[in-house]
């Protein structure tokens, strides 16, 4: 107690450090503050049916990334998934197509560019969620919308203001980069699922308690469970294998004389979260095709892939969530790259001939790290629907795994990182005494 008394003392001296926390608490609160506001001419009392439908299934989910804006037909009711969803496929066009690959390679220049596209796509897949989104709530709440309303005007500027909160959201998660503790876009999606979690176990605590045998055992069955996926999810995210690196500081003739040894950090999931943030958007597609107000009068095939719950979801999710995660490692981690830079350095992997044995050394190992990498990545990413299985409610089954529970895992330990990168940069002790703290990257905090 006293340390982190201690602790939280020596944070509040570092001027910068207090001014970005305040400061992202501050763009938090507006946030927070966006998902309760209800758009124009909409009664909010009357929006049981909305709540109902976003109570279970996919839309379920899709209301927890909003942070519950979505059943509160909120201005901040789209999120900021349409940007994850953009970015995703330009990141995907960065791989398929060589204008794409030059812009990637073009440094800053490019950077922005890439950017300026990606806000480009996301304002279209807005425009064209939002009217969805409308077309839903007037069939699911029509009497929450007011008898004189015109529909056509109310249709035009409530896409206009969905669209507009969506692209706010966005940039008080940059502003949240550039002037706070940093990780903006993924901290606004954490703490709209952190929002959901106080009510979600609160009804997980009354259903258990209402059963008449086992109850408050099942209960504490469950955190338990849930303790021991979030140690599980910890060491997915920091999971590391070092292949050893020898540094010749001299060499005479075709002789090294001294010399260092050092490792390279090869991760055992080096995609991180993305391979779900991907599968998940893809797994989103249905809803968006089919529309919210038709889910009842489609086929059961196509049922199934709006239920979170089901076989061919899980099934199909899991697949994605493997492909994905060998997908993004071969982007993520170049061979040829690694080696070229050690031989350029005067460096070598013991046993292995430098330049292409080298390469072919580091990819073997990254194929054969990466597969149970994966499976861990999918165990988790589809523990939510093991844990309906056994009876936990849906909402507080979220918090079992899936994408919510890696995001909540990663944020966290990267901010604690950034955190404690400033309080070692002032010659303070760092938050934990065993060790410094382990972000995404997988190595320390190098900010």
């Amino acid at each position: 107690m006293r340390k982190a008394i201690e602790t939280l003392k020596n944070i509040w001296k570092i001027e910068d450090l207090r001014q970005r926390i305040l400061i992202t608490i501050l763009f938090v609160a507006i946030y927070r503050f966006g998902s309760y506001v209800v758009l124009p001419g909409i009664n909010p009392a009357m929006l049981t049916q909305l709540r109902q439908q976003t109570s279970e299934g996919l839309l379920a989910l899709l209301n927890m990334f909003s942070g519950g804006a979505f059943s509160n037909a909120s201005i901040f009711a789209l999120g900021i998934m349409p940007y994850i969803s953009a970015s995703i496929v330009i990141q995907l066009l960065g791989i398929a197509l060589p204008y794409f690959q030059k812009l990637q390679r073009e440094g800053e220049s490019g950077r922005r560019k890439l950017n300026q596209y990606t806000r480009y796509l996301t304002i279209f897949i807005l425009l064209v969620q939002a009217p969805s989104y409308l077309l839903n709530l007037r069939y699911q709440s029509g009497g929450s919308l007011n008898a004189s309303l015109d529909w056509t005007l109310f249709m035009f500027t409530s896409t206009i203001i969905l669209a507009a909160g969506s692209m706010f959201i966005l940039w008080l998660g940059e502003r949240i980069t550039d002037k706070g503790i940093g990780n903006g876009i993924s901290l606004i999606i954490m703490i709209g699922i952190i929002a959901r979690l106080p009510q979600a176990l609160f009804q997980e605590i009354i259903s258990r308690m209402t059963e008449r045998t086992g109850g408050l055992v099942m209960f504490l069955i469950e955190i338990i469970v849930l303790l021991v996926v979030v140690a599980l999810a910890i060491l997915l995210v920091q999971g590391v294998r070092k292949v050893p690196v020898q540094y010749a500081k001299k060499i005479v003739g075709n002789r090294q004389v001294g010399g260092a040894r050092q490792y390279i950090p090869l991760k055992v999931n080096a995609a991180n979260v993305m391979p779900i943030i991907f599968a998940q958007a893809i797994m989103f597609i249905p809803i968006s095709l089919i529309g919210f107000t038709d889910m009842q009068n489609t086929s059961s095939f196509m049922q199934a892939f709006t239920d979170s719950r089901s076989f061919w979801y899980n099934f199909v999710f899991a697949i994605l969530c493997i492909v994905f995660t060998y997908f993004y490692t071969a982007i993520t981690i170049n061979p040829q790259q690694m080696a070229e830079d050690m031989k350029r350095n005067n460096g070598f992997i013991p046993g292995v001939k430098p330049g292409k044995a080298t390469a072919d050394y580091i990819d073997e190992i990254m194929s054969r790290i990466t597969l149970p990498g994966a499976l861990f990545l999918t165990f988790v990413a589809i523990m939510p629907a093991f844990a309906s299985v056994f009876g936990v409610q849906t909402e507080f089954s979220q918090f079992f795994g899936g994408t919510s529970l890696l995001i909540l895992v990663g944020v966290v330990l990267d901010t604690l990182q950034q955190v404690e990168s400033h309080l070692l940069m002032r010659h303070y002790d760092g938050l934990l005494q065993s060790g410094r703290i382990k972000g995404r990257s997988g190595g320390v905090a190098a900010y």
